[in-house]
């Protein structure tokens, strides 16, 4: 008996681990791009993230962990690099030079939002009225945020631009579903990831420029962004949704943006406006009932 008891607890605590990496890494992806903003443009910046993200899949798929893609499967590979990783980075990117780590958050988090409309419309996904509550709910709150980061007074161009990162990474989300379940979650990620690198390639020059004279804290801002909040989180919260109830660990969505807006006060001393909170709020009750209908 206490063999069983120490070995549950073990597998508790590597849980629990793996939540708390999960959620801290990934939430701490914003103050991140905010540091790195501080020397580097928005495209440089995406494919300095991708790069080192590509450098330790690579290293982890040398040893024959992960199959390299078939042929049939680089069209849409290239799909899910441009959706999942090039412009969804780039478009948070430019995002972030005027909206604040924490609504940037907040706004990332209703892709499950956009996904379920998107499902809907294009892959015949059928949606309640509690999905329907959700959506508008969620669109309301957004909304809240883009005019909170602007004042006030009007619409803030970097929330859209981070409304569109949102919006990219749910096209991804809404059609990745039958190749995750073929190649393993893991694996099409790196696919992904190793796509979007590639498309990101234009930006290289400016990348080259800009290293040369970035100091050494934002380039080890960015090369972090790389390995933990892109890699680290990913493999941590695959591991997590692997071991719980699909409805249990969708709750993780909901800690990334409280603890994305502590990380960023910690790491940048920069807060959300009041209305974008409240928005934030309002957003993740759409997000709640859009995923209460699917559970």
């Amino acid at each position: 008996m206490k063999y069983h008891t120490s070995v549950g607890t073990k597998i508790d605590v590597r849980l629990l681990l793996a939540v708390a990496a999960a959620v801290i890494f990934g939430a701490s992806a914003y103050a991140a791009i905010g540091a790195g903003l501080a020397s580097y443009s928005p495209g440089p910046l995406a494919l300095m993230r991708m790069l080192f993200a590509s450098v330790i899949l690579v290293l982890y798929a040398v040893p024959g962990r992960l199959r390299l893609p078939e042929a049939r499967v680089l069209p849409v590979a290239l799909l899910a690099g441009l959706f999942a990783f090039a412009l969804y980075n780039v478009a948070l990117n430019y995002g972030q030079i005027t909206a604040s780590a924490g609504a940037a958050s907040l706004i990332i988090a209703s892709i499950p939002i956009f996904t379920a409309l998107l499902a809907a419309a294009f892959l015949g996904e059928r949606l309640d009225g509690r999905g329907w509550a959700g959506i508008v709910v969620g669109f309301l709150g957004v909304a809240l945020i883009t005019f909170g980061e602007g004042g006030g007074f009007g619409v803030d161009a970097g929330a859209l631009y981070v409304l569109l990162a949102a919006i990219s990474g749910s096209v991804y989300f809404a059609f990745q579903k039958p190749y995750v379940e073929k190649y393993g979650s893991l694996t099409f990620t790196a696919y992904a990831i190793w796509a979007g690198t590639i498309l990101l390639l234009p930006f290289l020059p400016g990348l080259l420029r800009e290293v040369q004279v970035a100091p050494p804290d934002a380039t080890l801002a960015v090369a972090y962004l790389g390995v933990f909040p892109t890699v680290v989180a990913y493999a941590t919260a695959a591991y997590v949704f692997s071991r719980l109830p699909a409805s249990r660990a969708v709750t993780l969505e909901y800690l990334f943006p409280p603890v994305a807006i502590v990380i960023a006060y910690l790491w940048l001393d920069e807060i959300p406006s009041v209305l974008s909170v409240i928005g934030g709020a309002v957003a993740l009750v759409g997000v709640a009932l859009v995923n209460s209908r699917r559970s």
